[in-house]
């Protein structure tokens, strides 16, 4: 679009040389009758005329700076250019939206410990997979979706964000499992109309964990005293420097179990399968790709040409 507007405005600029030159030229024959007449007025026209060019050439160049800055600067604001690119399969109308890594709900960078001024992604963002649907949604000519997935989870939360986002896609999409979908990977997944996976991909992982290192026994060895000073006797619950009571332990069960039935819900719907069937499946394990087809936590083994097939088979596209 950039290109397009700097174009534009350099094409306006050249044509408006070519007019200027026009009506000089017109007026001139209009006043002598003749189409050139050299004489020292006119070598003085030509002189004045050649400033003038220079002029509106320097002055049209400034406002095309201008107007290429700001409408940089717009689009970085408002979220037309994203910090990445939605991708296209070649010659396609179908988009292609990566989730790889650990899914957040922002943040989509980690800082290289060794060297801070550069940075490796491992981790994707609810809020950036939600600002590129946002985008495919608007634009007509992206008529399909295909959601490749190679993540072991993450945030409940923003697993859940894009799920919902993807079920409320105006668009068909359909889900290829790289190496891995697990637990919020594959969550991510179900909201998706077809799923294709290698016979190798590692599926499933219905399940919910909070689990940690419990430092206390450590640091006793040691000689460290956990001074607990907190204004509720929960409120530090799970500091893995101190041991965790029963009390506690069952607190923080009570919301994984509550959890792992939202998550046993969602799959069930989702998919389309008898919920009994996902608790049964949902005890935390996962499986390689034809048992996941088997069980119906995937629909066909393939790959991103297969989907793209699919697409192009099944709706048309």
């Amino acid at each position: 679009m950039v290109e397009l507007i700097e174009g534009l405005i350099i094409l306006t600029a050249f044509l408006s040389v070519i007019i200027f030159f026009f009506i000089k030229w017109r007026k001139d024959y209009k006043r002598t009758g003749k189409l050139f007449a050299p004489n020292d007025n006119t070598k003085m026209e030509t002189k004045n005329r050649i400033k003038l060019i220079f002029k509106i050439i320097l002055f049209l160049g400034i406002v095309l700076t201008m107007v290429v800055f700001w409408h940089d600067q717009y689009n970085y604001h408002f979220g037309k250019y994203p910090e990445h690119t939605i991708n296209c399969l070649e010659n396609s109308n179908i988009a292609v939206i990566k989730i790889q890594g650990e899914i957040v709900t922002y943040g989509t960078e980690l800082a290289d410990s060794e060297n801070p001024e550069t940075t490796t992604e491992d981790m994707i963002s609810s809020e950036t997979i939600l600002d590129y649907l946002n985008q495919i949604e608007k634009n007509n000519d992206i008529e399909a979706i295909i959601v490749e997935i190679d993540s072991f989870g993450g945030s409940p939360v923003a697993s859940e964000e894009i799920m919902n986002a993807l079920k409320k896609s105006s668009k068909p999409i359909a889900t290829v499992v790289r190496e891995v979908a697990l637990s919020g990977g594959y969550l991510i997944a179900t909201a998706t109309d077809r799923i294709f996976a290698s016979e190798l991909s590692d599926i499933g992982a219905i399940g919910v964990t909070m689990s940690y290192l419990d430092y206390s026994q450590k640091n006793k060895e040691e000689g460290i005293i956990y001074q607990q000073l907190s204004s509720g006797k929960f409120k530090d619950t799970g500091d893995p420097d101190k041991a965790l009571s029963a009390e506690e332990k069952e607190l923080l069960m009570r919301d994984t179990n509550l959890m792992h039935e939202i998550f046993i819900r969602n799959v069930a719907t989702n998919r389309n399968l008898d919920i009994e069937k996902v608790r049964e499946l949902a005890d935390g394990s996962s499986m390689l790709g034809m048992a996941a087809k088997e069980n119906g936590l995937i629909d066909e083994i393939g790959d991103i040409n297969d989907a793209k097939e699919w697409l192009e088979n099944q709706l048309g596209i």
